[in-house]
């Protein structure tokens, strides 16, 4: 297929660049105190409603970016692949779900060359993956499916070492899918010896992601591999107390652990082991992996590296080929829009801090590492503060904006993407008044950035990728429950445009528009026709009314 775009008849693009600034995690919710965007002081964002804006909502979960059902929340992953994509693919857990009802999972050669491994070397079958339903970096259904099979295939010994979520599902949820693991060990303990081994809270166990803190990996290294950690006779009682020694932890913060019985660890990774590890999400699989995988590995001392047989749910990173083997294929997602206007000779750039750098880079352009050329972008990673973010809520905003000012101001760049985490980030710690005033910071810096690029007589759109911020907790029979995961609600979308006459309107004719019309959109403000296969552009010419997508 030709990466070659047909020049835009009837319009004349902006004498300034294109810019799109992500406002991470902020949705369209209930009007009411449970909604941080709604409580926030954030005039501009208000702003965007205004008649002299293009303005719409789009869709960012469920089927629209790809996952199983409209009942799955979205997340930036799979968002940003569905904005730098331009269109629709199936996902992570759609992907995984498919391979478990068609069994080819099964079937598949790093399967069986795991479960041989173990039965031909006698040796412990380990899982290592996040324990909820929360269905954005793994679902219990699916590691319940996975332990049945193996069982069913004749493997006597298993250890699992779980990761405990409180993000993506209730913040002291962690009891509820423990008592769903426990009851499918007892199930099967005529057939085979399951313990859990291990586990810890996600944000400080295992799942660091962008090279953000090593520390976090080392400690679930420490627990799952060498059994290093502060011991418990059960995961039950490793969390309770978790929670008696602090009433406000939540799961996501829960020490890591190490389940022992007479003095020692009952699950340590040994040579000739398997090890499958059964997030499905790449972002914060490739670090473990790493540990696993490298011989070079220089991140922490590992103290011993046992020869495993290694292998992920997915591939986490298909440029690394991280890791070398994987249970499910992803999606193979090729022609981005940034392939495109990088064939066009236009410039452009990318800007974030460490958490959602990934997001405008390696998710925007397909899940593949590093520039697709680098002559003609320019990547800037601000380092994230490695505290938690609701003690600092506006994160890296302001050096985002300042770096994202003197960019444009440099006039190189005909586009540009700006990704603040803040919404995201501050609102999945569950703390209400520091994410009203992360989300007041980041609408002044985006203010900021929008007044620069009128000034330079250029558009930007202001959009979202996924909801957060607004649902902040939900109450029930009058109790009241912190809510840290993705929403399913729809988020804003506002094109901005310098000229006092706008040579567009809104497309009307899009049944349910989502994240996956806005690289269209982005190709026809830029002054071209979009790609055939990609999803509608939101905007159509004025004179003719002719779709210009």
């Amino acid at each position: 297929m030709t990466l070659e775009l047909k020049p835009l008849e009837s319009y004349t693009q902006p004498e300034g660049p294109v810019v799109l600034i992500i406002l991470d995690g902020v949705g369209i919710g209930k009007n009411d105190d449970s909604n941080a965007v709604f409580k926030a002081n954030t005039p501009f964002l208000d702003s965007l409603k205004s008649k002299e804006n293009i303005y719409t909502e789009l869709k960012a979960h469920g089927t629209a970016v790809g996952m199983p059902s409209d009942n799955d929340m979205g997340n930036s992953e799979v968002g940003h692949n569905a904005l730098g994509a331009g269109r629709i693919f199936d996902q992570g857990s759609a992907l995984v779900k498919k391979a478990l009802e068609t069994h080819s999972i099964y079937s598949n050669d790093t399967w069986k060359q795991g479960i041989s491994n173990c039965l031909t070397q006698k040796s412990t079958l380990h899982l290592i993956g996040l324990l909820s339903d929360g269905n954005v970096h793994n679902h219990i259904d699916y590691q319940c499916d996975i332990i049945k099979q193996a069982c069913n295939e004749g493997i006597k010994k298993i250890r699992l070492h779980i990761l405990l979520d409180g993000r993506d599902v209730r913040g002291r949820s962690a009891l509820t899918y423990l008592n769903t693991l426990n009851e499918l060990i007892e199930s099967l303990k005529e057939e085979c010896d399951i313990k859990i081994a291990s586990g810890g809270g996600r944000m400080i166990t295992t799942m660091d992601r962008y090279n953000a803190d090593w520390s976090i990996v080392e400690r679930g290294w420490n627990a799952h591999v060498l059994g290093l950690g502060n011991e418990f006779k059960s995961a039950e009682s490793a969390i309770k107390d978790a929670y008696q020694s602090d009433p406000s932890l939540n799961d996501q913060y829960i020490p890591p652990f190490v389940i022992t019985q007479n003095n020692s660890p009952v699950g340590t990774i040994e040579d000739h082991d398997t090890v499958f590890f059964t997030n499905f999400r790449g972002d914060r699989g490739i670090e473990i992996s790493m540990a696993f995988e490298n011989d070079d590995f220089d991140k922490f001392d590992r103290k011993r590296k046992p020869s495993v047989f290694y292998a992920g749910m997915m591939q986490y990173d298909g440029d690394l080929k991280l890791p070398k083997h994987f249970l499910v294929e992803p999606p193979t997602i090729k022609n981005s829009v940034s392939e495109y206007l990088c064939h066009q000779q236009i410039k452009s750039f990318a800007i974030s801090e460490t958490q959602k750098y990934g997001h405008v880079t390696y998710f925007w352009n397909g899940n593949k590492s590093g520039y697709i050329n680098k002559d003609l972008e320019n990547y800037i990673e601000i380092p994230s503060d490695k505290i938690p973010f609701n003690e600092a809520p506006d994160m890296k905003a302001h050096e985002i904006t300042n770096k994202t000012l003197e960019l444009l101001k440099s006039k190189q760049f005909q586009f540009g993407r700006i990704n603040f985490p803040n919404g995201d980030m501050v609102g999945h710690t569950g703390d209400l008044s520091a994410t009203i005033q992360s989300l007041e910071t980041t609408d002044s810096c985006t203010q900021k950035i929008v007044h620069e690029v009128l000034q330079q007589k250029g558009v930007v759109i202001v959009l979202a990728d996924h909801g957060n911020a607004d649902e902040m907790y939900t109450v029930k029979d009058g109790i009241k429950t912190e809510k840290t995961a993705h929403t399913l609600n729809p988020v804003p979308c506002a094109i901005i445009d310098s000229r006092k006459e706008c040579p567009y309107i809104l497309q009307k004719s899009i049944e349910n528009p989502g994240l996956a019309n806005i690289a269209a959109t982005l190709c026809n403000l830029l002054g071209y026709e979009a790609p055939k296969n990609y999803e509608t552009s939101l905007i159509q010419l004025k004179k003719s009314e002719k779709i210009i997508s």
